[in-house]
Order: C-alpha cells, then structure tokens, then sequence
C-alpha cells in the first residue's frame, strides 16, 4: 500500500506531471502576477485600498478639478451661436434630445460645463450622423439665477428652469422627492419642448465617452428593432464599477461567467496540449482552465474585462437592468410618458429615491428596463447633491 502511494506521488510530482505543471501555474498567477499587476486596479479584489485610495482619491479630485478650467475655457472660446429659450413651437423634432439636468454645486469642478463641453464636441464630430440630435439644459437650481454656470451655458444652448412653471415647492419636502420631482419636470419639459423620438436624461456630473453616439446609432436603428427591446421603460447607460462583478446574484451575469469559463476551458487546454506536446483535450484539463478562467476574470474585474466590448458598437452588451443609480437614461417618447405617470404616483424618501423608484415599477407595472454594458458615461461627480461629504473618496 505504501509502495503504490509512493507510486502515485512520483507520478503526480515530476516535473513533466500536468499537476506540477497545474499547480505551478496556480500558485504564480494568484500569487505572484496577479497581485503585482492587479494592486493599483480599484475594481479589483487585488487592489490594496489602504496604500492607493487615498492618494488616487486625491490625484482623481486634482484631475477632475483640471478638467472642469478645460471646459470653461471651452467655453469662454467659443463662438457664441443664436441661442434661445427652448420653445415647443420649434418645428424640428429630433431623433434624440439630450436633456442635462443641472443644479449648483462646488464652482471649482465646473460639472456641468464638464459634461456639456463634452457633448457638444462629440456632436461636432459626429457630424452629419448627428444632425437629428440637439442638447437641452434643464436647470433645477431653487434659485435658478444663482446657477454660475447655466449663465455661461445659456448662450450656447437651449434651456428650462424649474422656476418658470409657477411651481410651488413645499420647504419641507424631502431632498428626495424633490429630486424626483426635478427629474420628472425635466422629463417632461424635454417631451413638451421638442417631442423628440427618444430623450437623454443625463446628470450634470455625467461626462459621456468617446463612442456614446456612435453606439447609439447602433442601439437605435439596429438593436431596439426587437419588440422586447423597443416597449422597454428605460435604458441605463450607467451602473457603478464596484457592482459589475460576476459574483453577484444576478442570474445574466452568472449565465455569462459560465459561458466564459465553457469558452475558455478548451481554448486553454489547447494551448497547454501544444505547449507541453499532449494529446488535444482532456476532461479534467479543461475543467482546470475553465474554474482558473473564471477565478481570474472575477478576482481581477468583470469591469476591465467589459472594457474590450469597446472594440466595436456591435459588442456592447444588453442586459436586465438592476437598481442603482440614474447618471444617464435613455427613454422612447412613449415609455417617457409611461414614466411620467409612474414617478407622479410615487414618493420618495431616504431609502426610496428616485433609482429604487424607477426599479420598482419594473415589478409592480410589469415593465422591462435594460443597462448597457460598458458604460456609456463616466460619473465624476464626488460631490453629491444630496450628501454632504468634505472628504469624498473614489470607493
């Protein structure tokens, strides 16, 4: 008995063995390359939160500080066009209305600016694709004149604000159920400005990426021809970083960590067979690859690994929406209306604000929503409008 142990552990333990071979591979990649690599990467497990977060936090705050004096020197550069009040008495109906919803924050980031800087060069690059879009500020402010930036942006760009309504607002009323409230005037003053096909809703710390109107062009005239897809309540073209990982409850997402371990479990075990000169597939093998593969991909970020769906708008993904949060939603004009409905039937409150809002309806309405992946704009507002936070951190 022992000999045949002995046996069995020479076997197992030589160099040329496919476990030493295995485990080896094991012990370097989670171990040793992983970590190094990994440690500076905020959405992964690796990453070392106690050395980098707080200078990152920092050099994040600098950078986007930078970029905020970027976009008002855009800004004050520009040429300044014809600009008016938005009226529901202009003729054009565009394609997509880009609704930037806006209030005051700290001066120095230039939020808003950030965001509308962005947007208006990326339509100009656009160019002819683009000409069925225009843009709308939708300012919130309670004292609207007080907003310093709006002032700037007037000039370039069409604009609502709460005040022109005759609205009263309750001084006690909760800063949730205003900001509902906020979303739904906005919403419904892009539906009564321009009646447009589709509306942008995007908030004022949004900033899109390079690729948002080429991917929507994709999205709407060759994805949402599918009935599931054209009757949805919403699309969200954002959900935070740190809630994209595989291990998570959502089935989608499981479905497609087992896709990509059943995809790369063969391909591995081909290059191991080739390198080490073995016959082309073995079951054990390829269960190894597939269980590595799927560790890897999870400890390491299912956010980079959506990164490579930029390559191309046909490889963005559509998948069932979940609750957190509402930087920037795309609506249909029939499913903006629906909407409307819904949100003015609901209060807000702390633990019920208006993203929970949104999610809920997709249960008691029977509704579908979907999100994009990956994220079609980057939130860089620290600063929230709701909470007040003098030392804001990246997680």
């Amino acid at each position: 008995m022992l000999r045949q142990a002995r046996q069995l552990c020479g076997r197992w333990c030589r160099w040329s063995s496919p476990f030493i071979h295995l485990l080896t591979l094991t012990v370097v990649t989670f171990g040793v390359l992983a970590p190094l690599i990994c440690h500076r990467l905020l959405h992964s497990y690796y990453y070392l939160r106690r050395w980098h977060l707080n200078p990152m936090s920092r050099e994040f705050l600098e950078q986007n500080q930078q970029e905020g004096q970027a976009a008002l020197h855009y800004f004050e550069k520009l040429q300044i066009p014809n600009a008016s009040e938005a009226s529901g008495s202009d003729a054009f109906q565009p394609l997509l209305l880009v609704t930037i919803i806006t209030v005051q924050r700290r001066n120095d980031f230039h939020y808003v600016l950030q965001v509308a800087s962005h947007f208006h060069r990326l339509l100009q690059k656009c160019g002819a694709r683009c000409r069925s879009h225009r843009i709308l500020l939708c300012n919130v402010e309670s004292d609207p004149s007080s907003h310093q930036d709006v002032r700037l942006l007037r000039s370039f760009f069409p604009m609502v604000s709460r005040d022109k309504t005759g609205d009263n607002l309750d001084p006690s009323m909760n800063q949730f159920e205003k900001e509902k409230q906020d979303y739904v005037f906005c919403l419904e003053q892009s539906l009564l400005a321009y009646n447009p096909e589709y509306i942008l809703i995007v908030e004022d710390d949004a900033v899109p990426e390079e690729e948002i109107f080429a991917v929507l062009q994709h999205l709407l005239f060759a994805r949402f021809s599918k009935p599931y897809l054209r009757d949805a309540l919403y699309f969200k073209l954002y959900h935070p970083e740190r809630l994209q990982r595989y291990f998570n409850p959502e089935p989608m997402r499981i479905l497609e960590w087992l896709g990509l371990g059943m995809f790369l479990g063969p391909v591995l075990n081909c290059v191991y067979s080739w390198a080490t000169r073995r016959p082309s597939l073995s079951w054990p093998i390829v269960l190894f690859f597939a269980l590595y593969s799927m560790a890897l991909s999870e400890l390491v970020g299912r956010h980079y690994m959506l990164e490579l769906r930029r390559l191309t708008p046909m490889l963005y993904n559509i998948v069932p929406v979940t609750e957190c949060c509402t930087p920037a939603m795309l609506f249909s004009a029939p499913s903006a209306h629906r909407a409307l409905g819904y949100l003015k039937g609901l209060h807000c409150r702390q633990g019920f604000a208006k993203d929970i809002a949104l999610y809920s309806l997709l249960r008691t309405k029977r509704e579908n929503a979907y999100v994009v992946e990956p994220n079609l704009v980057r939130h860089v507002g620290m600063y929230s409008s709701l909470r007040l936070n003098d030392n804001p951190k990246l997680l």
